[in-house]
């Protein structure tokens, strides 16, 4: 696979325009190569004209020509470029390259070069900006584990939580380069732990909220240095558990007011806490090797545009620029590495209990493999599926079953009640379609919906399920179309009727299941977002339970095809073969209720999302004040 591909293939999607535009250099390299062929070619025609009449010269005159190779030129490659370094007019951190031709060069290969060198920049501020990101948010959330490590002390040894002291060893510091160092926070030294969070996939609003269990709730300005020890008892002070309405009754408590924080802290807390400091170490473990091979690959990219420069060119000038790629900030700064250093130390040391195979599994999950019988069951269950559609029309068609009155009348009955796994079977392949473009558009859905990496279903498994499901309805509907033909209507059999529900109940067991078969953790996943859909006012709204709610509207009728069966086998309807249900007033009022419902969730959701936008505006109110109050105060 050449080069172009394996480089797009690798680009982070949400940082794409920051790369370098190989491809953009690589049609300034075509025209520099039909330029130079042109130009040789006039130069080759001129040529061969005056050495004819060189030779005919030399050869009646009796001089002959010797060539001799002089070895007087020695190596060019400095006199052929020149880069020059200045600063940038809006951050004097920032560098900017600019190079010079020493010899004639066309206008081909000035416009080469300068595209080059705005890459170069472009690449080198852009890395900048991000490395500046995870230091500032390596220091920000440093507090967070300081807490923790606090909060662990006090829930398991209450007694020593007074005088216990959290040592800072200079060792556990981040030694950065010295042109870089002017980047660095005062916040920003990583301590024994660092971590932090990817916020570049995310909104703000969204990424504010994923680890708030601890807050440090002021932060003093002599952790600067001068002592190596915090007292636990004063972090403790500095620290609250904050409740963020997520469960039903801490929303209840919220709404009557007694949305205490002054709780204390149980094992429970302490461990969701574990838990969303454990999902922050590995995002941004994710965000900080995502960074790193952002500068591996643009490195890589601008050597193998200068190797094809100096093929086309015959301009030996790419040790001289290389050079100056590698002692830019992309090439030189290893904060990226270190930083990478200690979040596996920190991480192994504080949630795997040292074991870095354990910590490392958690780190880097592998990638999910994709298994060969997964596919062969996709297709072998579509064909499956087709033939059954061909079987049951032309069991229809040869017992001419529209043609009779109670074949009709049958149809009427039956076909609304397998209509419910039609709408889901429709349903699940659009998802499965969805998923498939996600992958092709390099969406990272699996993070953006919050999926565990490693459980989340691809498209095929989607696909898979989708057509399993389908098989099992075709072949229930034709054995239903099989035991009412054969027997002629004449003799009154309830088999034929149950067996509907009984794929219905099939299909709940599989979702309730709750041993580990048939992608459990996505079926626990779909079962709490639908709960939390259902009681929308009391959960946090996620971005799955809006898209779940979202979904739910377009599935007004499978939701009225429960109803039926409720209806059809609650009311005993089956017994007679007739669907009556519409008959019954109670029965028309909810089904325009149940057409409701989907929406009056969405509608419940966005009013407790406006809630939580208010209280966010309402503290940062309240924050200006307090601000404004102090500054008076001075």
């Amino acid at each position: 696979m050449k080069f172009g591909k394996i480089f797009k293939k690798q680009m982070v999607p949400e940082w794409v325009e920051a790369y370098v535009d190989y491809n953009g250099l690589k049609r300034i390299l075509k025209q520099i190569r039909s330029h130079t062929q042109h130009s040789k070619l006039l130069t080759r025609v001129a040529s061969t004209a005056s050495h004819q009449a060189e030779a005919l010269h030399r050869s009646f005159s009796g001089l002959s020509f010797h060539h001799r190779n002089s070895g007087g030129g020695g190596d060019i490659e400095d006199q052929v470029i020149k880069v020059d370094q200045q600063d940038d007019s809006d951050s004097r951190r920032n560098k900017l390259y600019k190079t010079k031709f020493l010899k004639k060069s066309d206008e081909f290969e000035e416009c080469f070069f300068k595209k080059l060198d705005e890459n170069l920049n472009k690449v080198n501020r852009f890395y900048r900006e991000k490395v500046e990101e995870v230091l500032e948010e390596a220091g920000l959330l440093d507090k967070q584990m300081d807490a923790l490590i606090a909060l662990r002390v006090k829930v398991k040894k209450p007694d020593d939580a007074s005088h216990l002291n959290l040592e800072k060893h200079p060792s556990d510091k981040v030694v950065v380069d010295d042109d870089t160092s002017s980047m660095r926070t005062p916040g920003s030294v990583n301590r024994d732990m660092v971590h932090g969070i990817d916020r570049t996939s995310i909104p703000e609003e969204e990424a504010s909220h994923i680890v708030t269990d601890i807050v440090p709730v002021s932060h003093t300005d002599g952790e600067d240095g001068s002592g190596d020890k915090q007292d636990l008892h004063e972090i403790l002070e500095r620290v609250k558990m904050n409740d963020a309405l997520e469960s039903p009754m801490s929303t209840l408590k919220g709404f009557f007011g007694d949305s205490r924080n002054d709780e204390p802290i149980s094992k429970k807390g302490l461990k969701k806490a574990e838990e969303q400091l454990r999902l922050v170490f590995s995002e941004f473990y994710q965000k900080l090797r995502r960074l790193k091979e952002y500068s591996f690959m643009n490195l890589l990219a601008f050597s193998k545009i200068m190797k094809k420069y100096e093929k086309i060119a015959s301009r030996n000038a790419s040790r001289n620029y290389m050079k100056t790629v590698d002692n830019s900030l992309i090439g030189s700064s290893d904060e990226v590495n270190r930083l990478l250093e200690r979040v596996e130390v920190t991480f192994v040391k504080h949630f795997s209990s040292g074991n870095r195979r354990e910590g490392m599994k958690c780190l880097r999950p592998k990638v999910k493999r994709e298994r060969h019988r997964v596919t062969f069951f996709s297709g072998f269950f579509s064909g499956c599926s087709i033939a059954l559609i061909v079987a049951v029309v032309f069991k229809i068609e040869s017992r001419k079953l529209m043609e009779k009155d109670y074949g009709t009348a049958y149809m009427a009955n039956i076909i609304p009640l397998y209509s419910l796994f039609g709408y889901i079977i429709l349903h699940m392949l659009m998802y499965s379609a969805n998923i498939y473009f996600w992958r092709l558009y390099r969406v990272n859905y699996t993070f953006i919906f919050g999926f565990k990496q490693g459980t989340e279903l691809g498209y095929r498994e989607v696909f898979l399920v989708s057509t399993g499901l389908s098989v099992l309805a075709f072949i229930c509907f034709l054995l239903n179309l099989q035991f009412d033909m054969d027997w002629k209507m004449k003799v009154h059999n309830t088999l034929p009727e149950v067996i509907p529900l009984g794929l219905v109940t099939i299909v709940l067991f599989i979702l309730l299941c709750p041993f580990n078969i048939i992608y459990r953790s996505s079926r626990v996943f779909f079962l709490r977002s639908l709960l939390h859909c259902i009681c929308a006012p009391l959960y946090e709204v996620t971005l799955p339970d809006f898209f779940l709610a979202d979904h739910l509207t377009s599935q007004v009728q499978a939701i009225r095809s429960l109803e039926l069966f409720i209806c059809y086998y609650g009311l005993g309807e089956y017994m007679q073969r007739q669907e009556k249900c519409h008959s019954h007033g109670v029965y028309n009022v909810f089904y325009f209720v149940v057409g409701v419902i989907p929406y009056w969730l969405r509608f419940l959701q966005i009013m407790r999302r406006k809630r939580i936008s208010t209280r966010i505006q309402r503290s940062e109110i309240h924050a200006d004040d307090h601000c404004s109050h102090h500054k008076n105060s001075f």
